[in-house]
């Protein structure tokens, strides 16, 4: 099997993730050719402890990659992008996608015309612990998801919206096969310009409503979702990795552990990424779907500004 050849470009807190699953567990399906960065310090240290070539410029990698992941911050990521899928270069881009949905559709463009494999980085769909229950929750009723960080002082040019809470619009995307009905959305800013901590209530035209609430200045780390079906509640932990499964029996409620071995998400993305390249297939977040979460969070974020009546 011909490994592909890859380049990790922006080389920061995701970019050096990125390349210490490539280096530790991916080398028989993938030939790191360098990585690239603004930032000379950070990309020379990092080449000098994985033996790898350090590039100062995107530009120079054209011609000696068969893909990239772009971990740059989010408002270089469609001038990359653009770049290398209009040269050939198949693209891994953390999310979010763009900063706008014009620039995603481009993007998608360019990819589908060059038949090229556009992945966004929606890491949580390859939570084993959400592949675990994604087959129990179909047509949900009601969804309620909790992401709280720790203030980190990285991804500062987003807010909370576009850092954390798109995880979950991504999944609930993915849950709820419905138009939406209606967007409501509160937040406020605490240690920068843009919202840290937001709360949205999404009702879909089929009755399910979703309740996402997304902060990064807590003093804990959670990651839940739970899901509320027909005499069924799903309970996920995604850093715990694991899931329950409540039913009710008659007048009362069984709880079951759902069996799930545990696994480093990003590396399970990582790779699937690679295996969409040479098996040709379809990735489980397109370019499409990464757009379809952007729009939502986009949407989120000026439901927020508008009730604010200001900018923050």
């Amino acid at each position: 099997m011909k490994k592909i050849n890859i380049a990790i470009i922006g080389t920061g807190h995701l970019g050096s993730k990125h390349l210490k699953v490539y280096r530790q567990q991916l080398l028989n399906k993938a030939n790191i050719v360098g990585i690239c960065d603004i930032k000379p310090e950070l990309v020379k240290q990092l080449s000098q402890e994985y033996q790898i070539k350090a590039f100062d410029d995107y530009r120079k990698l054209l011609g000696k990659v068969d893909a990239v992941n772009i971990c740059t911050p989010t408002v270089s990521h469609f001038e990359i992008a653009e770049f290398f899928l209009t040269e050939g270069v198949h693209c891994f881009i953390e999310k979010p996608m763009t900063l706008t949905v014009s620039e995603a559709e481009n993007l998608i463009e360019i990819a589908q015309r060059k038949k090229l494999k556009l992945q966004i980085g929606h890491v949580e769909r390859f939570n084993a612990a959400f592949k675990a229950i994604s087959g129990l929750a179909q047509d949900p009723l009601f969804v309620e998801c909790h992401r709280l960080n720790p203030f980190s002082n990285r991804s500062l040019d987003i807010g909370v919206v576009m850092d954390l809470m798109i995880h979950d619009i991504d999944i609930i995307l993915g849950l709820v096969s419905a138009p939406i009905q209606d967007i409501q959305a509160v937040g406020v800013n605490v240690l920068t310009n843009l919202e840290d901590i937001a709360n949205s209530r999404i009702t879909f035209n089929n009755g399910c409503v979703c309740n996402l609430t997304a902060s990064r200045v807590s003093d804990e780390v959670m990651r839940k979702i739970r899901i509320f079906l027909k005499d069924t509640y799903i309970s996920l932990d995604y850093v715990k990795q694991e899931a329950f499964l409540y039913k009710k029996n008659g007048d009362s409620i069984s709880k079951t552990s759902l069996p799930i071995e545990k696994e480093e998400p990003l590396k399970s993305e990582i790779e699937s990424f690679l295996d969409c390249i040479i098996e040709d297939k379809r990735p489980i977040v397109s370019g499409i779907e990464g757009k379809q979460a952007l729009e939502l969070a986009l949407a989120i974020s000026q439901k927020i500004w508008q009730k604010t009546n200001k900018s923050f």
